[in-house]
């Protein structure tokens, strides 16, 4: 399923995406169980709440969505045309990893990193598709970063990597954006200040579920800047992978429904070119993941 959070009508819901619609998720469930006969049942009315809801309540968001999909039943479903999605989850913590694709780290530099170098983007940094990020005045070194954000669905404590996925609820696309002059020009780097301002992390546009997207092993990434393709990766290449970077954080801090993971950026950020480039107001940056979804949204 493709689910996500969109707003309509003054209110936020939690849906599932169903090619150019949305069917808001407990109006489908609720007509499906009258169909049937069946009494009532509520769903949580926020994304991190169905998923902490387990396996029942996206077994249950799932009879919804078939249920919206059978043609006699088209007015359960929203064109996405007239709702505005947000970002699909509000995330307890974001947990990023530096420097996690071989080219990425070679061109930034520096020793072989032995273990995933981590740090905390924070929930006011969260943005959805469309938004408009704005760049602090202060801030003259703003950079783009599109990642894979891995979205936890139930808690994991000290696991290990082969059981790492099954805590996994699914993917999201993401922009690390950075100040980098907080993060390189400072005496004691402050990366989690550089990537944790107001708007710095752009999501979605949607979850993808975990069965929808498969083994994460292989997957292109894209960045466009103002329709320039200026970074191309695939997650082939991630150093620590994403059974291992759950399996790592979890050792030291529980994961908990809907954390995310922003599991690093492939080569081609603007930091690193000769002569750098940053982000200026007015860029529309479009980012994608494969068979997870395209990000869109701009700089102000």
């Amino acid at each position: 399923m493709k689910l996500a959070s969109f707003e309509a009508d003054g209110a936020v819901r939690v849906g599932a995406v169903l090619g150019d619609a949305v069917v808001p998720l407990q109006p489908a469930l609720d007509a499906a169980r009258a169909a049937a006969g069946q009494a009532p049942e509520r769903l949580p009315e926020t994304m991190v709440g169905l998923l902490a809801s387990g396996e029942a309540a996206l077994v249950a968001a799932g009879r919804a969505l078939a249920f919206a999909a059978r043609p006699e039943n088209a007015a359960l479903r929203r064109p996405l045309a007239e709702v505005a999605l947000r970002a699909p989850l509000l995330p307890g913590k974001v947990i990023g990893v530096g420097r996690n694709y071989a080219d990425h780290a070679k061109e930034v530099g520096g020793p072989a990193l032995a273990a995933p170098r981590l740090f905390l983007k924070p929930t006011s940094s969260v943005c959805g598709p469309g938004a408009l990020v704005r760049i602090p005045p202060g801030v003259t070194k703003p950079d783009w970063e599109v990642e894979l954000g891995v979205v936890i669905g139930r808690t994991a404590w000290q696991v290990g990597e082969g059981t790492a996925l099954d805590h996994v609820a699914g993917y999201t696309v993401l922009n690390d954006v950075s100040a980098r002059e907080f993060q390189f020009d400072q005496p004691l780097p402050m990366t989690s200040f550089a990537k944790g301002l107001d708007g710095f992390c752009p999501l979605g546009p949607w979850l993808v579920t975990a069965e929808e997207v498969g083994e994460p092993w292989q997957l292109g990434l894209r960045c466009w800047l103002n329709e320039e393709l200026v970074q191309e990766g695939n997650t082939r290449d991630l150093i620590f992978s994403v059974a291992g970077l759950i399996a790592y954080v979890s050792r030291y801090m529980a994961l908990q429904p809907g954390d995310v993971i922003a599991t690093g950026t492939p080569a081609g950020s603007g930091h690193f070119r000769s002569p750098p480039r940053y982000l200026r107001p007015g860029d529309r940056l479009r980012l994608e993941v494969e068979r997870v979804g395209v990000l869109e949204h701009g700089i102000g």
